[in-house]
């Protein structure tokens, strides 16, 4: 997993445009008013060697009535509650103000790295004393940066990176399947995860939105040990008007980035519907290993072939995703449930899965003297090699003479000529085609 930076402090300090330069580019709003980032954004970023995530949050405004700015205090808690790292930024031409003091207090109580950016000091040169101030809070050295000139953000990713965990340590969860149950509202999530452990660990009710949090439990038994996280139920955009129901569309996802398995469940009773769909294809694009869980089996009406029919059904609707094992069950009554350990396990392992460079290409080898590669205009593709770059899922980078030329139908076929040699069920497959000359690493 990996390290995640939290941007945080009070409205109008810059977060935003701090989170834009470390990502590289402008992925959130930037306006000179205060309230404009409400959500929670991510971004991928590296810095010497390391992968990490920064998240920009909205303003932290401890003390309000306001129905949005309590909001988005309640959206910050949560980026902090999950943070490897905290950038507390502020501004240094207004100086420390009772709310940095407020958020100061907060962050203390959070027990987390604290890296103290003060922002908008836009001059190079000598630091302006006014930054000894920022001593005050009480959170170590401030750190002199300027989001709008890019000055001192190599000190301040240094700073950050002196708290993340050592890379072969990072999560510490090696044997432990961290397992994502997701899905539209009152399909039964919680009501598997109680199922699963024997307790009413989380609440149930048919009341659709009960859950609004993800919630993390812990279960161990003969096959394993799991890390279920019951999420909130994800419906559509339009009809996501409650703020509170917003922030719990956001966790859900951020409980499927943290999974190793996604459990995706679909209402027997209602099949699958445009929604769940989206929700599936959330995990799909995340590169999680997935099963397809038909939940409510036991109130069907089985009449010959049903179980068939309704698999067909799944495997039309979700035909993006033909890896996915699908498996009918009810939560209710138990059936089947002890079979999704054995699927867990498995699909867990493929995505996991490495294979030798030799081995690859021994497959390449033959799949290419069965299907020759594809010309356009008298030139032919040309494949020279396969290698494995990465697993969760399984990426693999293919070199060629031009990548032009390689077909998104024969990409698929080698992905096919993959996944049916090595098995690869219930993940995807990650495939990069790079030309000759063209770094190695993914």
């Amino acid at each position: 997993m990996k390290p995640i930076v939290a941007i945080v402090g009070r409205p109008n300090v810059g977060k935003s445009l701090l989170f834009n330069r470390l990502a590289g580019k402008r992925l959130s709003i930037v306006e000179d008013t205060p309230g404009v980032t409400r959500d929670r954004l991510y971004a991928d970023c590296e810095w010497l060697g390391r992968e990490f995530r920064i998240v920009d949050t909205g303003g932290i405004e401890p003390n309000t009535d306001s129905e949005i700015l309590q909001f988005m205090r309640a959206q910050a808690e949560i980026a902090i509650s999950g943070a490897t790292v905290i950038v507390f930024v502020c501004d240094l031409r207004t100086g420390v103000t009772a709310a940095d003091q407020d958020v100061a207090g907060m962050l203390q109580r959070a027990k987390k790295p604290v890296v103290l950016a003060v922002n908008k000091a836009d001059s190079a040169g000598p630091v302006d004393p006014d930054i000894y101030e920022f001593y005050n809070l009480g959170l170590g050295d401030p750190i002199a940066i300027s989001a709008m000139h890019g000055l001192g953000m190599d000190e301040l990713l240094d700073a950050c990176a002196a708290h993340f965990p050592p890379q072969e340590d990072a999560g510490g969860r090696e044997d432990v399947i961290h397992v994502a149950v997701i899905g539209k509202p009152n399909v039964g999530k919680s009501s598997l995860v109680n199922r699963i452990l024997g307790e009413e660990r989380v609440i149930v009710s048919d009341m659709a939105g009960t859950t609004r949090d993800a919630v993390d439990s812990y279960f161990e038994n003969e096959h394993g040990k799991y890390c279920f996280i019951d999420t909130a139920g994800m419906r559509k955009k339009s009809k996501v008007t409650d703020r509170v129901e917003q922030f719990s569309v956001l966790r859900a996802t951020m409980a499927i980035d943290r999974a190793d398995v996604c459990l995706i469940l679909i209402d027997a009773l209602e099949g699958v519907t445009e929604q769940d769909t989206k929700v599936a294809g959330l995990a799909h694009e995340a590169g999680k290993a997935c099963i397809i869980v038909v939940n409510k089996w036991d109130a069907v009406e089985k009449e010959t072939n049903t179980m068939e029919q309704m698999r067909a059904k799944v495997r039309g609707a979700l035909a993006y995703m033909p890896y996915a094992p699908v498996l009918f069950l009810s939560a209710l009554t138990g059936q089947r449930v002890p079979k999704l350990f054995d699927e867990i396990n498995h699909v867990y392992e493929m995505s996991c899965l490495r294979v030798r460079t030799g081995t690859l290409n021994s497959v390449l080898a033959d799949a290419v003297a069965r299907v020759q590669p594809p010309t356009d205009k008298g030139r032919r593709l040309k494949i020279y090699y396969m290698t494995q770059v990465g697993v969760q899922p399984p990426h693999f980078v293919v070199f060629c003479n031009d990548a032009k030329l390689f077909h998104f139908s024969y990409q698929r076929y080698l992905e096919n000529q993959i996944r049916n040699t090595f098995g690869l069920e219930g993940t995807p497959i990650r495939l990069t085609i790079r030309q000759k000359g063209e770094k190695e690493d993914a």
